[in-house]
């Protein structure tokens, strides 16, 4: 029993989770092993590309080269419990999540929030947080889990910098060059990325659409090819001034400019209708900036700190759609324009104060946040005359926390309270009709959470807490990005907050075995759906309100260490010590039953399955190979979506050292075998749509790295440490 729970352990090494600590000590974390000699004692530096809590999961990402050679958006899909929703969207073991960016919400959403994911080069990603059931540090509007990325510097004396290049390559071939500068003079150290992206894709979409209003039904088939070019310039600056032993002032500024191309040909066919085609381009020109000040501080020698926090960030694009549309020989024409703005900021801080005598530390904040969107869409629709809709939005949020954590002997508590107050304003066009709605509303938001530890490497958990889902600017604003004779899109400005009652029980084992369950209820839960008119053979792709949706998921993480079964249990302890040298399979299984209340299906709703897999082989001439693989199989229901055929996807990455570890050269493939592809039956009023979505997901890659400078890390470190406590339950010490 003992060596196989050995073998449990050593997955460790199998996992790996990095980042660098200028000061190392037993339990800090760093990219390399690393063996310091203090008299007879040797302490072995060990490296976790994943590591499992009670709270969250850990995933390293920028030294994974499965995950650190292309985009963040990427990156997340790959996560353990993480699925993208074939609709759009991600959920983590089943729930919705929220995603934050060193530590702050990213204020967009949808396809906005996706595309600027997607333009963010992974290898800026340190690692990524998979939080499961946040308490009342973090916002209450995060419906379930959050997904944070932490893009922290690292911290070596002088200048040093590092060069990255990807080449992708299938039909199309584009480079895309990065350049990463950063390092330490006395009190100050800094970081500077600068990178272009220059990608090309196509996507085969499809949609077979029978209306059921009729008698006898009518149907439409739909055909779609679209060719995507994304052009992205992005550059990252971050600094970090020592101002005492005790005080730092972080100063970060980011910046994205994106010019994005989409040309796209379309057929439709169907019962009482000629073939109609539809050609066009939609260009889109974008930016994004965003600052952050930040100010830590420990304000005395028994562990009380203040964090103090100013975020702003600006978003601006313009689409512009041109088309040409023919139906019985007779051009038609549909084109939009849209001049979208948002403005965000606010001011947050945390004050922890610990009781290390008692066991006991209680936290308290504050945040103030404003968001203002605006967008002004101009259509035209076979009619030289211009149809204006605007939309305007302004939300205010001011929220206080507390949140008090008591260890004892070996029970961990957690009680929280989470106060907020919003204040929306929403102005849109309803049913040609403009519309002012105001939504006002004070909550309570309390979590609770409790974990008692079995042995020393074994804890059960459980956790409750109570969260809110705004409805976004993006499914409220009523402007949308595709409409012709057949179809019509936009958001719905009537919809009203969801809430959340979030129920977890897990358990962890050795940092690297997960065992749990989640059950969550929302009310009025806002879903994407597709439904048409009575009597009119028009799809309208919208959100709608539901009453009741329930969630039920149960999933397992575990790991299964090749080299104690393969090598032999000697051989095995050897490479315990140098993780880089591990053979090991991580999986990751989950099961996922929704239930909708109030809504008639046209199939059984049945539960989803989903399986992953990340393995690590050690290959001769120290070359290390990485492969993902994950498959979600037919029959099971996505929200109110039906998976009729498998989606799946399979990767395969080699990499070599090069140079005493300064040159690292990667190939890699992705969707090797080209099955990742939706098929999926969305029920709706009056429609029933077969959707089908294939994208040129078989993509090879070249990825080169390299290091140059004095890269030995600096002894004294430029932070100060004031990380607020975990946020699922026990004291932190």
């Amino acid at each position: 029993m003992k060596s196989l729970l050995m073998a449990t352990l050593c997955v460790v090494a199998g996992s790996a989770f990095a980042q660098e600590q200028p000061n190392p000590t037993v339990n800090d974390t760093v990219k390399n092993p690393k063996v310091n000699e203090l008299k007879e004692l040797t302490i072995t530096q060990q490296k976790k590309f994943i590591k499992i809590e009670s709270d969250k999961t850990t995933v390293a990402v920028k030294d994974n080269p499965m995950l650190g050679t292309g985009n963040a958006y990427d990156a997340v899909k790959k996560l353990p419990g993480v699925i993208a929703s074939p609709t759009g969207g991600l959920s983590l073991n089943g729930k919705g999540v929220a995603i934050y960016i060193d530590g702050s919400p990213s204020t967009l959403s949808g396809s906005d929030l996706e595309n600027y994911l997607a333009s963010l080069p992974a290898n800026a990603i340190e690692k990524v947080e998979l939080i499961y059931n946040p308490g009342a540090a973090y916002d209450a509007n995060a419906s379930g889990s959050i997904i944070n990325l932490v893009t922290s510097s690292k911290r070596l004396k002088g200048v040093n910098a590092s060069f990255n290049i990807n080449y992708n390559f299938n039909k199309y071939q584009k480079p895309s060059p990065q350049i990463l500068l950063n390092g330490k003079e006395k009190n100050l150290s800094w970081q500077a990325m600068i990178g272009y992206n220059y990608i090309d894709r196509e996507q085969r979409s499809g949609l077979g659409q029978t209306f059921t209003s009729f008698n006898p039904d009518k149907f439409i088939d739909q055909d779609k090819l679209t060719v995507t070019t994304n052009r992205n310039f992005y550059a990252r600056f971050g600094t970090n001034y020592r101002l005492s032993d005790r005080s730092n002032l972080l100063v970060n500024y980011n910046t994205n400019f994106a010019n994005d191309r989409n040309v796209f040909d379309s057929k439709v066919t169907g019962s009482d209708i000629s073939d109609y085609y539809n050609m066009g381009i939609n260009k889109t020109k974008a930016n994004n900036h965003e600052i952050s000040v930040q100010f830590k501080t420990k304000l005395d020698t028994i562990g009380r700190t203040l964090d103090v926090t100013a975020f702003t960030n600006t978003f601006n694009q313009d689409p512009d759609s041109k088309t040409n549309a023919e139906e019985n020989g007779v051009s038609s024409y549909n084109n939009f324009k849209n001049d979208f703005g948002l403005l965000n900021y606010y001011l947050k801080y945390d004050f922890a104060i610990p009781f290390e005598k008692i066991k006991m530390s209680v936290n308290t904040g504050g945040k103030f946040n404003t968001i203002k969107v605006q967008n002004t869409g101009f259509y035209n629709l076979n009619s030289p005359v211009t149809d204006v809709i605007d939309f305007d939005y302004k939300e205010t949020n001011l929220a206080f926390y507390a949140e008090v954590r008591q260890k004892i002997k070996k029970l961990n508590l957690t009680a929280g309270l989470r106060y907020e107050n919003f204040n929306v304003d929403r102005t849109g066009v309803v049913d040609n009709t403009r519309s002012d709605i105001d939504f006002k509303n004070n909550n309570l938001f309390p979590n609770f959470s409790a974990l008692y530890e079995i042995t020393g490497d074994v804890n059960v958990s459980a956790s409750y807490s109570r969260k809110i889902s705004q409805p976004s600017y993006y499914v409220l604003d009523p402007n949308g990005g595709n409409f012709d004779q057949y179809n019509t899109s936009g958001g719905n400005l009537l919809l009203n907050p969801s809430f959340y009652d979030n129920f977890e029980f897990k358990v962890s084992a050795f940092q690297f075995v997960q065992l749990g369950t989640n059950y969550t209820v929302a009310k009025d839960q806002n879903m994407f759906i597709m439904d048409a008119e009575p009597g009119e053979v028009v799809s309208t792709t919208t959100f709608q309100q539901f009453d009741r949706f329930k969630t039920f998921t149960a999933y397992a993480n575990f790991p299964i260490p090749l080299d104690y079964f393969f090598k032999g249990k000697a051989e095995f302890q050897k490479r315990m010590n140098n993780i880089d040298k591990m053979n090991y399979i991580f999986f990751n299984v989950a099961y996922i039953k929704n239930m909708t209340e109030g809504y008639n299906f046209s199939f059984k709703s049945a539960p989803i399955w989903n399986y992953a897999a990340q393995a690590q082989i050690m290959l001769p001439w120290d070359v290390k190979s990485y492969m993902n693989y994950f498959i979600l199989p037919a029959g099971g229901v996505w929200e109110i979506y039906k998976i009729e055929k498998p989606i799946q996807q399979f990767d395969i990455s080699f990499s070599k050292e090069f140079l005493n570890k300064n040159l690292k050269i990667g190939i890699h493939a992705f969707d090797l075998f080209n099955q990742n592809e939706i098929n999926a039956l969305i029920s709706s009023t009056n429609l029933q749509t077969k959707f089908y979505e294939k994208n040129d997901s078989r993509t090879f890659r070249i990825s080169l790295t390299y290091n140059f400078g004095n890269l030995k890390i600096e002894k004294e470190n430029t932070d100060i440490e004031t990380e607020k406590v975990k946020a699922g339950g026990g004291f932190v010490k």
